[in-house]
């Protein structure tokens, strides 16, 4: 594998019409753009549908796409839609800013409309899709059908027949859901036959697609609900425990994110088969996966359900080596990067090096003053060949903004890492691109906002907050011919050409 380069960028930050990044014209004059650049990679963040806080690492569905990214010009271009109505709906007014709530209430109806003119059922690609997904798609439809009719309530708050999915409740509201359960098949079909049109227009341009799932699914999810067996869950499928992480120099409290945690007992016994149908799902998106929360496969944090924080869990084992020895055994090799940021340890160490994955090493962790011993694991000069170095992740300040806030022997200790006392602190961004581009690394992976050198206002997402994250966009003049020329230059200057 040659040396390599690409740019982290989530489709929701594309430059596209009606308020959000999708699958529209603007996705394919990006991946023209990062070609002429000279990329071998575009890195995306999860394509699930979003839940409350609009976070892609909280999905409805570990399987589904997200109705967002089906773009309305193609849908104009196939007659459903007008340009008249779609110019008429309100998505916001500002180009570098999602808002969700109007593209909430703006979107579905769209869609709705789209779907009513479509006569889908009588389309035999549409058929063979049913047919081809039904092992997920129907309970996922009528899973997002029952969300509407309970106005939105978390499934654990159902009645208890459809809570328990009891024979004749199931019956009773697949015929009595029929056309909206048939409403959320068309926008699946919609989302994947555009994503499958990218996808190929990308690899033919020499551009991988580096995906992204979570270790975990959500508990809001058509997979907590269809399949409780899969989860540490009691009889009335209410959490037993949560995930999280443990307190640490960050958080005294630690993290709670209360996704239900896998029963790896039953998985174990069914050789991992949901696993299994997961990573072979992932596998036909993607041409290279990133499993979030890595060493949850070796050893998982379970805090008791109902806890307040983080505090009172601790740590189980997980499959270990023995996951992805059955994925190899079913599937085949295939590419992932294992993401092992964060408190590591010797097992996980292991776990990483066993897989022969590549794991991921972030500038911004080199320069902690608190814990130099776990810095210079991120420290350029460190970097084994097998991983793929980043200035910074989605969940991180941009490396502009990094800069600015780390203390002032921090900033410091970097400036004599890089031998540069004088370069103004505005252009330094550069330096660190630099520092990762050249480092032994076969990948390199940098976030867009930080090849245009922006601020934390620019940043993609900030841990344990809500109301202001995900929502940053390009504009269309910022994919500017000076700026693909100045990341050419740099892919160029440390040998990560793709052509």
């Amino acid at each position: 594998m040659n040396r390599s380069a690409g740019i982290l960028l989530p489709i929701t930050s594309l430059p596209s019409k009606y308020g959000i990044g999708c699958f529209s014209k603007s996705a394919y004059d990006f991946t023209d753009w990062l070609k002429e650049a000279g990329q071998t990679y575009w890195q995306i963040l999860p394509l699930g549908p979003t839940s409350y806080g609009d976070s892609p690492y909280q999905s409805f569905s570990t399987f589904a796409g997200n109705p967002y990214f089906i773009s309305l010009e193609a849908l104009i271009e196939e007659g459903v839609l007008t340009k008249k109505e779609c110019d008429k709906a309100d998505f916001g007014k500002l180009a570098d800013d999602i808002n969700y709530e109007k593209m909430y209430k703006s979107r579905y109806p769209l869609l709705h409309m789209a779907y009513e003119r479509s006569k889908i059922s009588e389309n035999p690609d549409y058929q063979q899709f049913i047919t081809e997904n039904n092992w997920w798609l129907s309970d996922y439809a009528l899973f997002m059908a029952l969300k509407d009719r309970f106005e939105g309530v978390p499934w654990n708050e159902w009645p208890e027949d459809i809570r328990l999915r009891y024979g004749y409740s199931m019956d009773y509201y697949r015929k009595e859901l029929y056309f909206e359960i048939e409403f959320q098949q068309y926008m699946q079909f919609k989302f994947f036959e555009q994503w499958n049109a990218l996808k190929a227009y990308a690899n033919e341009s020499g551009i991988r697609i580096i995906g992204d799932i979570p270790i975990y699914v959500a508990m809001d999810s058509a997979d907590a609900w269809a399949h409780p067996e899969l989860f540490q869950l009691d009889e009335n499928n209410v959490p037993v425990a949560v995930a999280g992480c443990p307190p640490d120099g960050f958080s005294a409290d630690g993290q709670l994110w209360g996704n239900p945690l896998y029963r790896w007992d039953y998985h174990r016994s069914t050789d991992y088969a949901w696993w299994i149908s997961r990573l072979y799902f992932c596998f036909r998106m993607y041409d290279v996966l990133r499993i979030d929360h890595f060493r949850g496969f070796d050893e998982y944090y379970s805090i008791p359900y109902g806890e307040k924080s983080a505090v009172n869990g601790h740590w189980e084992k997980g499959p270990g080596i023995e996951l992805f020895q059955r994925m190899e055994h079913h599937l085949g090799k295939h590419d992932v990067i294992a993401e092992d940021l964060g408190y590591v340890t010797d097992s996980v160490r292991k776990l990483v090096h066993d897989s022969g994955f590549p794991g991921m090493k972030v500038l911004e962790f080199a320069f902690d003053s608190r814990d130099s011993g776990s810095a210079n694991d991120y420290l350029p000069h460190n970097y084994m060949e097998n991983c793929v170095a980043y200035t910074g992740t989605h969940d991180n300040e941009t490396i502009a903004g990094w800069f600015t806030s780390i203390k002032k022997e921090e900033r410091q200790i970097a400036r004599d890492y890089l031998c540069d006392q004088h370069t103004p602190q505005k252009l330094l961004y550069r330096s660190f691109i630099s520092l990762v581009m050249r480092s032994s690394a076969k990948t390199c992976i940098i976030p867009m906002q930080d090849y245009m050198g922006l601020d934390n206002d620019c940043r993609t997402n900030k841990p344990s907050t809500v109301g202001t994250n995900w929502r940053w966009r390009l504009t269309p003049k910022d994919l500017s011919d000076e700026l693909q020329e100045e990341i050419l230059a740099y892919t160029k200057r440390y040998g990560r050409m793709n052509w």
